[in-house]
């Protein structure tokens, strides 16, 4: 929801069929007011939690790379049940039943039966979406918004599950281990190349009306590692030509930083600082997985048709 116009609250016996939303948060302007630090982050708890979320991913993949479905069905989850509530904060009445299950029926589809499979469990989950919503109030009661919640409902899925399962089919095949290692690498990557020439040398704001914090020195800082490692990870884990690596260093740099920009439209959308609480010193789930995500598209798409293994 924009903050130009504020939803239509429904009428007293739609409101009845489910809990009631809470009031909405403030504007995007008290969101904003308290200047963010040269920093960004609060590192002494960003670290040991990023280094935490790292052995997660060593320790799920070390005995069998398939193992990687549960966290990336663990991952799409809780991303989508952090932006169900502040959607819902917000005054949106999305069915929370539907995300949530049509979410995981698209990673576990594509575990039985790939690309098609959660291509098949998107389609379904979309369908059941509209109707849910239609019914959300009764067979007695018109619902108010219906355009705009399953709208929104469709890009949670987009945003979330759709990458999600694309992502978990990483770990598939003789390279599945390498291919996840090289995902989780390329972010972080182009993260920290990012963060630290941004912090030492940001001068010139990329997106200022999206993310003030962003600047074009950080996102050569994101470019130069991210290439370096893009490199260093398809010659040594998979033995192909470094050129392949560049290119998909170059399309994690994009992805991840326009991944991240997408979110923080629709935190200021909101008028929310950070998605959640969940990991100290990074905010919520999603706050990590707004670069993961269109990153995991990029790298499925490259190592399937460009790097094949």
């Amino acid at each position: 929801m924009t903050t130009d116009a504020p939803a239509d609250r429904p009428p007293r016996s739609e409101e009845n069929a489910v809990d009631t939303a809470p009031p909405g948060p403030p504007g995007p302007t008290a969101a904003a007011a308290a200047p963010p630090s040269r920093a960004g982050r609060d590192l002494t708890r960003a670290i040991p939690v990023g280094v935490g979320l790292g052995a997660l991913v060593i320790a799920s993949i070390a005995f069998n790379p398939r193992a990687w479905y549960l966290v990336a069905a663990g991952a799409v989850a809780i991303g989508t049940w952090e932006v169900f509530k502040r959607l819902r904060q917000a005054q949106f009445r999305l069915p929370l039943v539907p995300l949530l299950l049509g979410g995981q029926a698209m990673v576990w589809a594509g575990f039985f039966a790939g690309a098609r499979g959660a291509f098949a469990a998107f389609a379904a989950t979309t369908v059941l979406v509209l109707v849910w919503r239609l019914l959300m109030a009764g067979l007695t009661t018109a619902p108010q918004n219906y355009l705009r919640d399953v709208s929104v409902a469709v890009f949670v899925l987009v945003w979330i599950a759709v990458p999600g399962s694309l992502g978990a089919m990483l770990a598939d095949g003789d390279f599945g281990a390498q291919r996840v290692v090289a995902l989780i690498l390329l972010v972080v990557c182009s993260d920290v190349g990012g963060y630290v020439t941004g912090v030492l040398f940001g001068k010139h704001p990329m997106a200022p009306a999206v993310s003030p914090k962003k600047s074009w020195e950080g996102f050569a800082g994101s470019m130069v590692f991210a290439i370096v490692g893009g490199a260093l990870v398809v010659v040594l884990l998979f033995d192909d030509n470094v050129f392949k690596g560049v290119l998909l260093g170059v399309l994690t740099v994009f992805t991840a930083t326009l991944g991240d920009l997408i979110e923080s439209q629709v935190k200021r959308d909101l008028g929310i600082k950070d998605m959640g609480t969940m990991l100290p010193g990074h905010g919520g789930f999603m706050d990590r997985l707004d670069s993961v995500l269109p990153t995991a598209v990029v790298v499925w798409i490259i190592f399937t048709f460009v790097v094949p293994t």
